[in-house]
């Protein structure tokens, strides 16, 4: 139920005054007022004020403002006061339950795999092994164990049919006027945008606004715009402020400045606690042995030393992956997902009686190993890339593998991109559904996987630019419609799946503004 505008003001303040309550900026204020005490513009008689004016003019009302900007981007709109917490979860009851079903599945397959293996979910590492690991544990790579009776949980697939199986029971089968026509893989109604409200979304994007990115733009030469991108993006991060920044990057970040202005846009700073926090997962790594670890081992082996772009970081993957498995403070994004994480206990650890670990609902460690890879280029410092790519994960890439109805989720993602195919390039999109070669089964593990380990690294970092930007992952739908549309000519001769995919096989040369320009501005509706 939607709210009147106060009540939910004055709801959303009341949630963000208590998140910021418990934490560490909460206490660094406090001690900054304490301390400012003692200075001389301080006055008795305007207390309130002077302490005001200082927390401004030393940067401290900047911090605040950027961590209460950061709560509103990751937490949902507030529901009625009267809903019931599932709702804050996910409205559709239908949804809650495919999502339920789909943890189970989950669970089911990694219970199954420790019974026939004969290893349980979770165990304390022998001494010597602890030692083992932390002496090599910056060239995890250079291990060679045995995995060949480890399985994936399962393929991207595997979870796109459970999608397609998806169905509102409120409606049977052909009732729905405005959906009826849909002719994709894809049968639930839910609202997504036509090309007009996208192009209102992203207006930044037009063809007349320079862009990084974009080589040839006719109205404004590349060199000037960049030059002049450039000093902006100094000045926005000189200011130190997430909104600025966040507005900004929707045209593109220049090299040198991403890695700053993506931390700012995520509200990370590195801080002393921050590493702190790091070394206490990586020392949990250390002490216990799950199930998922020669999962993600598994995985990265196949992942990245596969792929030339990648291979380089193998170490940081597995120290980022490791950490993540073990990270509990992932578990609050649970209050606003989909997803329930499942659990496991270990027994007698720091004098409890039993110690729970989360297992991330998401075992598909192949799809988190291209999240995190692209942010290897970008930091270098283990803790700081962590943290980045764990606030990348609760901010958006949860929502490619958790069924839910948000519109940056993976169901309406792939509603977006068959309607905007259906609507947009009608004869394309029957011919392919005629000769079995349904356009989902295609881009669906671009869009799962965010186009990592499919486009070129520059190309990836500029598309990811505009998720921030735009704090949506609409934009991965609209880019993998607008490759079918550039590949729309070779596609319309293909007359199997096979030969369709070989068309799209390799989107390595792909340049990214120019197609998702031409699609959303030039496409005529």
């Amino acid at each position: 139920a939607m709210l009147e505008p106060d009540r939910g003001l004055s709801l959303t303040i009341a949630r963000v005054v208590q998140r910021l309550q418990g934490s560490s900026l909460h206490s660094q204020l406090e001690r900054q007022a304490r301390v400012s005490l003692h200075k001389p513009e301080i006055k008795l008689e305007s207390l309130k004020e002077d302490i005001k004016d200082f927390l401004k003019t030393s940067g401290w009302e900047k911090k605040l403002q950027n961590a209460v900007y950061s709560e509103l981007n990751v937490f949902p709109s507030p529901c009625h006061p009267a809903a019931p917490p599932e709702h804050i979860k996910e409205p559709l009851a239908y949804m809650r339950k495919a999502q339920g079903s789909w943890e189970k599945r989950i669970l089911k397959s990694l219970n199954s795999m420790c019974t026939e293996l004969n290893i349980p979910l979770a165990q304390k590492r022998p001494v010597n092994e602890q030692k083992e690991l932390l002496n090599k544990w910056n060239e995890m790579g250079t291990d060679e164990p045995d995995l060949s009776l480890f399985r994936p949980v399962y393929a991207p697939k595997d979870f796109l049919e459970v999608l397609m199986n998806l169905r509102n029971p409120n409606y049977e089968n052909g009732e729905q006027p405005s959906f009826r026509n849909h002719l994709g893989l894809i049968q639930v109604p839910l609202k997504v945008k036509d090309i007009p409200e996208l192009k209102e979304d992203f207006s930044e994007l037009g063809l007349n606004i320079g862009q990084l990115g974009i080589d040839d733009s006719a109205q404004v030469p590349p060199e000037f715009f960049e030059n002049e991108h450039v000093r902006v993006g100094q000045k926005v991060l000189a200011e130190q402020d997430s909104a600025a920044a966040q507005q900004y990057v929707r045209q593109g970040c220049p090299t040198a400045l991403r890695a700053d202005l993506w931390a700012l846009i995520l509200n990370i700073s590195n801080q002393p606690e921050d590493v702190l926090y790091y070394e206490q997962l990586k020392s949990n790594v250390i002490q216990h042995d799950l199930l998922v670890d020669s999962l993600i081992y598994k995985d990265v082996k196949l992942t990245a030393s596969n792929d030339d772009y990648y291979f380089v970081f193998e170490d940081y993957l597995y120290q980022v992956l490791l950490c993540f498995s073990r990270d509990t403070s992932v578990l609050e994004h649970f209050t606003y997902s989909s997803a329930t994480p499942p659990k496991s206990y270990i027994q007698g650890k720091l004098g409890m009686e039993e110690y729970a670990v989360f297992y991330p609902p998401n075992v598909n460690y192949n799809s988190f190993i291209l999240s995190v890879a692209p942010l290897c280029f970008l930091y270098h410092e283990p803790s700081k890339l962590y943290q980045i790519f764990r606030e990348m994960y609760v901010r958006f890439f949860f929502r490619l593998h958790s069924i839910s109805s948000h519109p940056s989720g993976i169901v309406s993602l792939c509603l977006l991109f068959e309607t905007l195919l259906q609507t947009h390039l009608p004869q394309l999109f029957y011919h392919l559904r005629e000769i079995g070669a349904q356009p989902l089964r295609i881009s669906f593990k671009w869009m799962v996987r965010a186009f990592s380990g499919y486009l070129a690294t520059d190309q990836l970092l500029l598309l990811w630019d505009r998720i921030l930007g735009y704090n949506s992952l609409e934009i991965l739908a609209v880019l993998a419609a607008a490759v079918f549309a550039f590949r729309a000519v070779n596609l319309m001769e293909v007359t199997s799946l096979a030969a369709a995919e070989a068309v799209l096989a390799d989107l390595s040369t792909l340049k990214v503004m120019p197609l998702l320009q031409i699609f959303l501005f030039a496409t005529v509706t």
